[in-house]
């Protein structure tokens, strides 16, 4: 189905809620592990500064002992045991400053998108490129392996709201789902913890978006429930904007305290264990790493692997390009497919 098809059905995207589970296969996970893929939006690897790198500031408790330390530009490449942390070029051999648009849909197909139309692009994805976010994005193609895929996300009634209104410009996340019928989840998965809030916390579900019923949950917890979410699906993906955000304003107890946020958040999803379950967190650019400018940066993205087959990742993931492609192998492997 051609994309502009695709999104013309947006309002007829199926949701997913504790009586419907959609296409998910009644949520059974087909015995080969669990894969989580946690999306940082506008992460780098930037320069041991606290001053403006917030990574140095906050305290990463979770992230610090998992990986073994904090990356930077003078060490970006940190090992502790099998997991590990390295810089993920992100320019993809195209000047300018990378934009989320080309940049996530090049980590979501394997693609330099950039490269495909002679410059980065952003923040949404460029006309030029949503056939391809159609046919390669991950979502799509694990599906199409016979894996159980979720995205985690859960999106208040006013997101649904603005799609049937006939707006188009989402993220590559949202597309991908909604151009291949990947259900996207809503208040009633919130609820049944089935999704998690985009900001982790459901903070603004409760204060702002009229879900009074919706109790604010600390990071720790809401990352046991992504555990538990996980552990239904051969892979999900969570999306965190925040830290992009966060970069753009330049708010440096903004950039701390969301990060602190997905710190606690790691260690709830990690508290048991890592028994088959492998965790890999990757950016489309910088931005929050370098609060001395409220653009994107030039700095290789922050990606980084723990787990059951992190090895399978090691020294394979030269640029944001390599991501999926390796994941997908991955897949290919565990399915028995050539």
């Amino acid at each position: 189905m051609p994309a502009s098809a695709a999104l013309a059905r947006a309002s007829r995207i199926p949701l997913i809620s504790a009586a419907d589970p959609g296409n998910n296969v009644n949520h059974v996970n087909h015995g080969h592990g669990h894969f989580l893929f946690l999306f940082l939006d506008g992460v780098g690897i930037g320069e041991n500064n606290p001053a403006i790198n917030p990574f140095f500031s906050a305290e990463l408790k979770y992230f610090g002992g998992i990986f073994g330390g904090i990356p930077s530009r003078e060490n970006g490449s940190i090992e502790n045991g099998s997991a590990f942390v390295q810089p993920c070029d992100a320019l993809l051999g195209v000047e300018g400053l990378p934009q989320s648009g080309t940049g996530q849909t090049a980590l979501f197909t394997g693609v330099n998108a950039a490269q495909l139309i002679g410059m980065h692009f952003g923040p949404y994805p460029h006309s030029q490129i949503k056939p391809l976010l159609e046919e390669k994005n991950i979502f799509k193609v694990l599906k199409e392996l016979g894996a159980n895929v979720h995205f985690a996300n859960a999106f208040p009634k006013q997101f649904f709201e603005y799609i049937e209104s006939g707006h188009r410009k989402l993220s590559a996340t949202t597309l991908s789902c909604m151009m291949n019928g990947i259900p996207l989840c809503n208040a009633d998965s919130l609820r049944s913890g089935d999704g998690i809030s985009a900001d982790i916390t459901a903070e603004r579900w409760h204060s702002e978006l009229g879900y009074s019923d919706i109790e604010p949950m600390k990071p720790f917890e809401a990352g046991k429930v992504l555990r538990k979410i996980t552990e239904k699906h051969d892979f999900t993906m969570f999306e965190y904007f925040l830290t992009d955000k966060a970069g753009h304003d330049k708010d440096k107890e903004l950039a701390e305290r969301v990060l602190e946020t997905f710190d606690e958040f790691l260690g709830g999803i990690m508290e048991d264990g890592m028994l088959d379950l492998t965790i890999l967190i990757s950016s489309d650019h910088g931005n929050v790493e370098d609060l001395s400018t409220k653009t994107h940066t030039l700095n290789p993205s922050l990606t980084a692997v723990a787990g059951e087959h992190a090895d399978f990742f090691k020294g394979k993931l030269p640029s944001i390009c390599d991501v999926t492609p390796r994941i997908i192998e991955l897949f290919k492997d565990r399915f028995h497919q050539s």
